[in-house]
């Protein structure tokens, strides 16, 4: 079976909670919220608006930026989130790239590997402290001392967590500690600061996978895996519809639409790609964009019963 979750950011509130609303109906698992301070909202503002008008909808950020937000103050928001939403609450948690956002907080955006030390540092400070545990740490990457949750714990007695990435590192910690591995296939970060090259190409996926599956060793049940899906297109001409992404990227259209990372094509061949994804890769989960939510929705009671 396939799952399927939606990446949004609210506009305006009527639109927002319409959309929560809409996809809740629909039989989508989640609504999540991007998380890019001052490019755009708080997701946990917003969801908790999300919460307000709906009753079993999954509710999380995706991903929250490891490298600007203080682990106390992330644990506050997902334990509120998850009090007001009645344990609806997800964590999704990234190391970020963005270098603007470490300058609006007055520090310099760390290189690949210090960047990981600190996703690492405040992915097991959150974890604790939703778990009731009290949290200090003292080291470049990160200081906390004596953090604790105190008159408040989440509904849910483990808040599920996604770690989303494509690094090495990361994807070998994942597959050892998170409930979900986020696959983002994100490569270099552009010099805009927020588009990446990709790592959608068979042997690149294969190479991610090996990480978690190496992190994995021992768990008695190992982490989902879930595709960052960037763009959906329900039509007739799936190489057509796919040319201009695969010369955007570097693929062949071949190589495009054979990665989790796009679905396009007809509904049957959406269905099919899906399932293809599940037995090729082991990629059960996947989020897409709020555009996708109309064309997606009639092919949802599908997506569970293909072998």
């Amino acid at each position: 079976m396939a799952i399927f979750s939606v990446q949004a950011r609210p506009t305006d509130a009527t639109s927002w909670t319409g959309l929560a609303r809409t996809v809740e109906a629909a039989g989508f698992d989640a609504l999540l919220a991007s998380d890019h301070p001052g490019h755009g909202a708080s997701p946990f503002v917003a969801l908790a608006a999300a919460a307000a008008v709906t009753s079993t909808l999954g509710l999380g950020s995706y991903v929250s930026h490891a490298g600007v937000r203080e682990p106390i103050l992330l644990a506050t928001d997902v334990a509120t989130l998850d009090v007001v939403s009645g344990g609806r609450a997800r964590l999704g948690l990234g190391a970020g790239h963005t270098p603007a956002e470490w300058r609006a907080v007055g520090r310099d955006r760390p290189d690949v590997a210090g960047r990981v030390r600190r996703c690492l540092a405040v992915a097991g400070a959150v974890r604790a402290l939703l778990a009731g545990e009290e949290v200090t740490v003292d080291t470049p990457e990160l200081v906390a001392r004596g953090a604790r949750l105190t008159g408040l714990r989440p509904v849910q007695a483990r808040v599920p967590f996604t770690l989303g990435t494509a690094n090495s590192t990361l994807l070998r910690w994942a597959g050892a500690h998170a409930d979900v591995v986020g696959l983002t296939g994100f490569g270099r970060t552009l010099p805009d600061g927020h588009a990446h090259d990709v790592r959608w190409r068979a042997d690149q996926l294969e190479a991610q996978l090996d990480q978690v599956a190496a992190g994995a060793t021992g768990r008695t049940t190992p982490p989902a895996l879930e595709a960052l899906v960037q763009h959906v297109a329900v039509t007739d001409d799936a190489e057509a519809a796919a040319a201009a992404i695969a010369a955007d990227t570097g693929l062949t259209v071949a190589e495009l639409l054979a990665t989790p990372f796009v679905l396009i094509g007809t509904a049957d061949e959406i269905v099919a790609a899906v399932a293809g994804h599940r037995r090729r890769w082991g990629v059960t989960r996947f989020v897409v964009r709020a555009d996708a939510v109309t064309p997606l929705t009639p092919l949802l009671s599908r997506f569970g019963l293909q072998g």
